[in-house]
């Protein structure tokens, strides 16, 4: 070996030494500086109008969607043991205009002194009578609420977002740096243009929300953190998709920001719930009847050589329909109608031989239910229900039944059932805290490394610190939207921000804990970070339903501003900047 040779190995070897410490520092910067943003602030609900008493106490109205009652969980608590734990309710639409609807005892509620036996239209300075006591009803007006919305602390106050994709842009482009070190020339090429287009659209979806005068980044800063694991990780195994894997993340993108927008309108959102419902149903059906089966599950269309898994865009689908607004949340039928919908769903994926989605799909039911109901017995007798099936499936279906079988026991067949898991608790070991480097890993030789065994890709070639990063990524989503639940505007977007969020990280626990062998391999995607052209997509319009949550001030694209900006802007002094 002569000199030249020795300085080329020093050289690589530093370029490796000195980025395995960079990417841990960075990706824990980042995460620490998201978390701090989106949950360290004192939470600061929006105000709405008041339920004023005879005696001249104020009951503040903080939703669009308010249960009026004597239990400690109403948004209105009453006290006034007479009052039914959930007596009532008030609602506002897009319009402004607030609607009353009785949930008590029939002639329990009136409104002017007239029996509300249905949804009434209520307005300022209406007097709402619940037993004994009388309730003037004093809603705020556009001025008063834009005084109100100045004292709250907008997002983005205490950190910035602008700095936090700094820090990401350096990180992808520390990764660029290591995965072109020893890559071809055609292939770094490829990798250099691929994260530039990244970056490119990291940066212009950030200035798009400031120029909407939004700074909460967040949950988009999160999901370019994860994109660009997943962009790293086909760069690694199959650098020749890089450009498809890019489209794809744009498309997820522009998908993000028509749903958001859609969403901003949850009249017409909530409209077409059920034929989300009605589409998903017929979609699931015909891929039991004619998709085609891979690896044991029938759950795939091939449309013009494309390869498309249905199943992810059911997941949006039933959160969207899933998510119920006050009025409808007390309705036998609607309830009843939503748990035979999600029967379908679960029992056609069981049978399609697709049990993870399936238990994905079963997860997120246990959180809407619960949210709907608020009774752990509905929660319990779910999960007895599901047990039964369960067995039932494992009789009837022996290729999940073998998944099952090797659960715990991988080691005892390293060449047959147990391969696949065995080699990816190997490469999570053989990586340790810091990685062999971008690039240097082997797991991804062994097949759907880059998708069912993703994590153990980011363990072995970038560090456990990187790749538990990635985890506490989407568990931040999860605490996120779970925090803004208590603050969201309509109960509709408070159980389909959760339910995204949860469904999120019940695919990424099952897709790492069936890795490490710590719950069966079930083959599911990690979100965002696998390769896969559905999936991706999904979880990019899944993240609308949690960024719909956020109600910081300046936050979110997809809630409407509680003033109109004219009048915002009038009050702050800044009319005409």
């Amino acid at each position: 070996m002569n000199i030249n040779e020795l300085i080329g190995i020093s050289s690589s070897f530093s370029v490796y030494k000195i980025i395995s410490y960079i990417l841990p520092a960075l990706a824990l910067w980042l995460l620490a500086r998201c978390l701090r943003s989106m949950l360290s602030h004192k939470a600061e609900p929006e105000l709405w109008g008041a339920l004023t008493d005879s005696s001249g106490t104020k009951y503040p109205i903080k939703h669009w969607d308010c249960v009026i009652g004597r239990a400690a969980s109403a948004d209105i608590v009453l006290p006034d043991t007479s009052v039914a734990r959930t007596h009532a309710t008030l609602s506002r639409t897009d319009e402004g205009i607030w609607r009353l609807k009785n949930l008590g005892p029939r002639e329990s509620t009136k409104l002017n002194g007239k029996v509300v036996s249905e949804v009434s239209e209520i307005k300022s300075g209406d007097k709402i009578k619940i037993n004994k006591r009388v309730y003037t009803f004093r809603p705020l007006s556009e001025t008063g609420r834009a005084k109100l919305e100045l004292k709250r602390t907008p997002a983005g106050f205490f950190v910035s977002s602008g700095l936090t994709l700094m820090i990401l842009t350096l990180f992808q482009g520390f990764l660029v740096v290591g995965l072109t070190e020893k890559a071809p020339n055609d292939v770094s090429i490829n990798i250099l243009l691929s994260f530039s287009g990244l970056i490119f659209l990291e940066w212009l979806f950030y200035l798009l929300m400031r120029l909407m005068r939004r700074s909460g980044f967040e949950p988009e800063i999160i999901a370019f953190f994860l994109s660009g694991l997943g962009l790293f990780v086909v760069a690694s195994s199959t650098p020749n998709d890089l450009f498809k894997a890019l489209i794809i993340i744009v498309t997820g993108a522009v998908g993000f920001l028509f749903l958001g927008w859609w969403l901003r309108g949850s009249d017409r959102t909530t409209s077409l719930r059920w034929l989300a419902a009605a589409v998903s149903v017929a979609v699931l059906v015909g891929c039991a009847l004619f998709g085609t089966e891979i690896y044991g599950a029938k759950n795939w269309f091939f449309i013009g050589g494309i390869s498309v898994q249905p199943s992810e865009f059911v997941k949006l689908a039933y959160v969207y329909t899933g998510a119920a607004t006050l009025d409808k949340l007390f309705s036998r039928r609607n309830l009843i109608t939503f748990i035979a919908f999600s029967a379908i769903c679960v029992i056609s994926l069981t049978l399609m031989g697709d049990f993870g989605t399936a238990v994905i799909f079963f997860g997120t039911f246990l959180v809407i239910a619960f949210m709907r109901s608020g009774s752990f017995a509905t929660v319990f007798l779910a999960i007895s229900g599901a047990a039964i099936a369960s067995f039932l499936v494992l009789t009837i279906k022996p290729y999940i039944a073998k998944r099952f079988a090797t659960w715990g026991n991988v080691w005892s067949d390293v060449w047959g059932a147990g391969f696949q898991q065995t080699k990816a608790i190997s490469a999570v070991a053989s990586g340790g805290l810091l990685g062999k480097g971008p690039g240097n890993g082997s797991v991804k030789r062994v097949f759907a490394a880059d998708t069912d065994m993703v994590f153990s890709m980011l363990a072995e070639e970038l560090g456990l610190i990187v790749a538990i990063v990635a985890v506490l990524a989407v568990i931040a989503l999860g605490v996120f939207a779970a925090r803004n639940a208590a603050l969201g505007r309509s109960t509709y977007f408070a159980i389909a921000g959760c339910a995204a969020a949860d469904m999120m990280m019940i695919q990424m626990s099952l897709n790492v804990f069936g890795t490490l062998d710590i719950l069966p391999f079930t083959g599911v995607t990690f979100p965002f970070v696998s390769k896969g052209g559905s999936s991706l997509l999904a979880c990019w319009l899944l993240l609308a339903f949690v960024k719909a949550t956020d109600t910081r001030r300046d936050a979110s694209f997809v809630v409407k501003a509680p003033v109109s900006p004219e009048v915002f802007y009038e009050s702050t002094g800044e009319a005409g900047k």
